[in-house]
């Protein structure tokens, strides 16, 4: 069964008033199927009606440095498994669920810069539910069935191809490529990791849709360069 929206934020307030330790919900998806915008409505629900009881923590923070990346001989692959500190994103799950009254400090992710930064998120003590999404949190290899372990449940976002991957390309022309090299990008780069994501797709908890999550302002048009 594929819930819509509503009725996913419904589930994330049972999961936090069923549970008697913090919920950490995972967003898993192919790119471009809108997990981030999921995430970060789902926090936003749960906070409108408790102010400081969820909070969002993107996996895209756990990203190498292109630096690493250009010394591995993977910065053309940015965006595979093996371009992630898996290990590191794991703990920090695990590290989330025990909760407590602290603050937990966690890394973001900054588009423009396109590289992860240290310590911007800041998990107060309040939050009873984590949001975290990213690609990979389906993967049966480790790290990630540590990761996997970590989450209450992992969800899996659902979206037309074509609109996901319009999506994909507008949003690579957004933060500098040109349409073509954005389109090659998209297909070369991005589609090998979504051919591996979908084969992991039956083993998530539930399904989202995410095509009502849009704004009319984020429906992507048919041709990605007349995106502003």
């Amino acid at each position: 069964m594929t819930l819509g929206f509503p009725e996913a934020l419904l589930r994330a307030e049972e999961l936090a008033a069923q549970s008697e330790r913090r919920v950490v919900l995972g967003i898993c998806g192919s790119p471009g199927a809108g997990k981030t915008l999921l995430a970060e409505r789902l926090v936003a629900g749960l906070n409108r009606r408790r102010p400081g009881s969820a909070a969002h923590v993107p996996m895209d923070g756990f990203h190498l440095a292109d630096s690493t990346l250009e010394r591995l001989g993977r910065r053309e692959r940015k965006g595979a498994p093996d371009t992630f500190d898996g290990w590191g994103y794991a703990a920090l799950l695990e590290r989330l669920g025990e909760g407590g009254e602290d603050p937990v400090y966690a890394p973001d992710f900054e588009r423009d810069l396109e590289e992860p930064i240290a310590g911007s998120i800041e998990v107060p003590g309040t939050a009873r539910v984590v949001v975290s999404e990213g690609n990979y949190l389906l993967l049966p290899d480790r790290p990630w069935s540590r990761a996997r372990a970590a989450f209450s449940e992992v969800w899996f976002c659902v979206l037309p191809d074509e609109l996901r991957m319009r999506r994909l390309v507008a949003r690579h022309m957004r933060f500098g490529r040109n349409e073509r090299d954005a389109a090659q990008w998209a297909e070369e780069v991005d589609g090998p990791n979504a051919r591996l994501i979908e084969q992991f797709r039956h083993t998530a908890d539930l399904e989202v849709s995410t095509a009502e999550v849009y704004t009319p302002a984020e429906v992507i048009p048919e041709t990605a360069s007349k995106v502003p």
